[in-house]
């Protein structure tokens, strides 16, 4: 389930593993939890992660910001918190 591994990320600033390669990520919460903003930079690199995340009792939507679901889904399933 998505809002599983979305809310196991921590508030704040977080360090990731993700494909060999290390990345800055941040999580915000908004809407008293109901809407989250997931960001993570690539250090060193010029990749990212981007998306937002609604959920509320009747309907979760995952919202990738210029890139693909299946992009989003792979960070979400296969990075590892460093901190």
């Amino acid at each position: 389930m998505l809002s599983t591994k979305i809310k196991a990320i921590p508030l704040g600033y977080s360090s990731v593993l993700f494909r060999n390669k290390k990345y800055a990520l941040t999580r915000t919460d908004f809407n008293k939890g109901k809407s989250i903003k997931i960001y993570a930079e690539e250090l060193g690199g010029n990749d990212f992660i981007s998306f937002n995340f609604y959920h509320s009792e009747k309907v979760e939507k995952l919202n990738p910001c210029e890139m693909t679901a299946e992009k989003v889904i792979d960070f979400l399933n296969n990075h590892l918190l460093l901190q």
